[in-house]
């Protein structure tokens, strides 16, 4: 796969570009990930990215012309009439583990980091194919959006993690929180490990990790819970462990 990522501050990547899992998956040839600076896309000698509201206002917003001429030199170099081009604003869909899975589907991403007041309209109209948000929140650019979507991204490519049960069985892949993890040592501080991850037993192990995943959801987040798909067995277990619990 190969993003494109359109931003004013692209040393803002550094670090996640060059570490952990995709530093290593950048490496690897796995992912082809390429900054492209907004103010280069300008022909101005000041490089201005950003004017005044029409109507007046606070704040400055993003001009559509760098925006349009650095996705077009993009699929330029691609040899490519349509790619997927998303803009990072706070007023886009929500972006889920759903959403990840959808755009690891495609080869090519090209991602929009809005900033200051927003980004002149025309770009969200008639350039973009995506509109994402990361939250209802406010960061001061879609830089971290950006990051997070990538990172989430990235890790669901073939050979990108070391073990595909870790990525099967991690938080929000089936609709559910993760079970709780627990390492050596079997006690610390008078601290246990529960006995029956030590047991041996991987039938009751498993049984137990998918309570917990069950109870964790349903006492964290419940509206998860109410969206899922439970089977019986599911509905019997998240039963047992309120009881345990109460």
């Amino acid at each position: 796969m190969r993003i494109d990522i359109l931003t004013l501050f692209p040393q803002m990547f550094d670090g996640l570009l060059n570490c952990s899992i995709i530093g290593r998956a950048r490496e690897r040839g796995l992912v082809d990930i390429r900054l492209h600076d907004i103010r280069g896309y300008t022909h101005d000698k000041h490089h201005v990215v950003d004017d005044y509201p029409y109507g007046g206002g606070a704040g400055m917003v993003l001009k559509p012309e760098p925006i349009f001429e650095a996705v077009e030199s993009i699929k330029s170099e691609l040899g490519l009439s349509a790619v997927p081009i998303i803009l990072l604003t706070p007023q886009g869909r929500l972006f889920t583990q759903g959403t990840a899975r959808e755009l690891a589907g495609y080869q090519h991403l090209i991602l929009i980091c809005g900033h200051y007041e927003g980004v002149d309209e025309r770009v969200a109209d008639h350039l973009v194919s995506d509109e994402i948000s990361i939250g209802d929140y406010l960061l001061s650019g879609g830089e971290v959006a950006a990051m997070a979507v990538m990172d989430c991204v990235v890790r669901l490519l073939p050979g990108v993690l070391g073990s595909e049960v870790s990525l099967v069985e991690e938080s929000h892949i089936g609709g559910l929180l993760e079970y709780p993890q627990y390492t050596r040592p079997p006690v610390y501080r008078g601290l246990a490990a529960p006995s029956v991850l030590l047991s041996g037993d991987h039938g009751e192990i498993a049984r137990w990790r998918r309570k917990q995943s069950l109870l964790r959801t349903a006492k964290r987040r419940p509206d998860l819970i109410e969206k899922a798909v439970l089977a019986p067995e599911d509905k019997i277990l998240l039963s047992e462990a309120f009881e345990i619990k109460s």
